[in-house]
């Protein structure tokens, strides 16, 4: 069971489904009935067999780096085939727990499904844009949540979206500085690979945080918007930055380490806030 859990990611499969969950929460006239579960089953089941076919997909490179050699393939705990079978069986389940909510959350899933394995996946050993390009599967599912509700798509559908894309930069680039010597070991393109001294690191880190600014505010446009979980949800985002600007800064582990701490909590918390700003 512990490999089985591995090899689901458990942890980021969980963190995916509260962000749908949260979709859900957030979306106009929702309903806390089976559609909840359904969305919560589902997003769980597409999204664990997601990540067993990514490391189906990158078990030599896993092989090579020190954070990822001990995962079920690498050891030879668990075979290939196996592994694809358990990401195909789960991957498909979920979408058809989700297609009954409506083709446009069960869609959305699919389009998250192929971004994540299709595209960002190869641009791993290709590019470090894979970075911003695997943001955008990532900041996908609250909108699976927003619709599998019945709620129409609308801007405030999308603050959240924009919100856990332009988050997971600078959250992803801390982790990625933290381990790049080992995405250099395993071959992939990280940002933190190609600039060894960090400047570009530090300021794409500082950028995407000061971008969060603007998101946060964003609800205040809308009628009924909580002006005091919008500014505290601002004066969270400005944290943000305080952290992303003393990693760039001072680029060491330890404020890596800091920032990446902080994007973690900043995360439960922008959502505890966004479902008062909302």
């Amino acid at each position: 069971m512990r490999h089985l859990l591995t090899l689901i990611k458990v942890r980021i499969t969980g963190l995916v489904t509260l962000t749908a969950m949260a979709g859900y929460g957030l979306a106009p006239g929702r309903e806390w009935d089976a559609r909840f579960v359904a969305v919560t089953v589902g997003v769980f089941l597409i999204t664990a067999g997601a990540s067993a076919v990514n490391m189906f997909l990158e078990r030599r490179t896993d092989a090579l780096m020190n954070r990822t050699r001990n995962r079920p393939l690498p050891m030879k705990i668990m075979t290939p085939a196996a592994a694809l079978a358990v990401g195909a069986v789960t991957s498909i389940l979920g979408l058809l727990v989700l297609l009954p909510l409506g083709l446009l959350p069960a869609g959305i899933a699919a389009l998250c499904w192929v971004l994540y394995i299709v595209v960002y996946t190869p641009l791993k050993a290709m590019t470090s844009l894979n970075t911003v390009v695997g943001a955008i599967p990532g900041a996908l599912p609250p909108l699976i949540g927003w619709t599998a509700a019945g709620a129409p798509l609308s801007m405030l559908a999308f603050i959240p979206f924009l919100l856990m894309f332009v988050w997971q930069v600078p959250h992803f680039l801390a982790l990625a500085w933290m381990y790049r010597d080992d995405y250099a070991q395993g071959g992939l393109q990280m940002l933190s690979v190609e600039d060894q001294e960090g400047g570009m690191v530090g300021r794409q880190a500082v950028l995407y945080a000061i971008c969060l600014i603007p998101i946060a505010a964003a609800p205040l446009m809308a009628e009924d918007a909580s002006v005091v979980g919008t500014v505290l949800l601002v004066v969270l985002s400005l944290v943000f930055v305080g952290f992303a600007a003393r990693f760039a800064v001072q680029r060491d582990r330890k404020t890596a380490a800091s920032l990446f701490g902080v994007s973690l909590l900043y995360l439960p918390c922008a959502f505890g806030l966004m479902f008062l700003s909302f």
